[in-house]
């Protein structure tokens, strides 16, 4: 079995199903779990947020469960050696959402040296704005990651110089106007918002924030080529039962 990059799922499926955890919560025994049945899940890329203690655009459960894994001690290293222990056995790709802070104080070319040995295929900094970003998105691409820009209802006039920066991953939208797990904007704007950023990029859009139930999972897929869930899948988490969480995350994307 081949290990798939961001661009093969995308190539392969019209509907991509995208999800996210918080590495290290409920523990890191589960997180390890729930990595070695990714391949068989209705996860199609997955998200990992490294735990960190001011999660800026993150919402109440996603935030709790970063805290809470950061008191736990899962530090940077804890994931990339929890990731280098099971990346044998995950073939979709995997994607850090990670902040800028915790980048620079590991060292930018450490940090992403590393995450190309443990198998990160892409890359997503919500803090880290497009005048500052070029350069990171250089050191990624040529380490085979692909940094995946976060393009907002309100970017106007800038989705152009935004987009321009990925390459080889996908277009993140932010469907709402807060942080994760809020209410979206209304559906016509969602819609030419997507039609905006289709003309600055080939590449696939994705749509994330607010996204929580099957039935936006649904009503989402018309309008872009991935959908995003990150709270509902956090909260799911909570049990502590891989295989029950991945049941109900296939109920949540099918």
């Amino acid at each position: 079995m081949k290990y798939k990059t961001i661009t093969d799922v995308f190539a392969e499926k019209k509907n991509v199903n995208i999800g996210y955890i918080v590495a290290g919560y409920p523990s890191t025994q589960f997180t390890k779990e729930f990595l070695t049945k990714l391949d068989d899940s209705a996860i199609d890329i997955l998200e990992i947020g490294i735990p960190y203690s001011d999660p800026l655009a993150d919402g109440k459960h996603i935030a709790e469960a970063s805290f809470a894994a950061s008191q736990a001690g899962v530090t940077t290293d804890v994931v990339f050696d929890l990731l280098n222990s099971v990346k044998e056995k995950i073939h979709k790709p995997l994607v850090f959402l990670v902040y800028y802070n915790l980048v620079f104080a590991y060292g930018v070319e450490a940090f992403v040296k590393r995450s190309a040995e443990v198998g990160i295929k892409g890359m997503i900094i919500p803090d880290l704005p497009y005048e500052e970003a070029t350069e990171v998105a250089q050191l990624l691409n040529a380490h085979n990651i692909a940094f995946i820009p976060l393009v907002s209802v309100t970017s106007g006039d800038r989705i152009a110089k935004i987009a321009s920066l990925a390459k080889g991953g996908f277009v993140y939208a932010v469907g709402s106007l807060g942080v994760t797990g809020s209410k979206q904007v209304d559906l016509g704007r969602l819609e030419q918002f997507i039609t905006d950023i289709k003309q600055h990029t080939t590449l696939p859009v994705a749509l994330g924030f607010g996204i929580k139930t099957n039935n936006d999972v649904q009503t989402m897929r018309h309008y872009a080529d991935g959908v995003i869930v990150g709270t509902s899948i956090v909260i799911l988490t909570q049990n502590n039962d891989v295989v029950k969480t991945m049941k109900e995350i296939e109920e949540l994307f099918k």
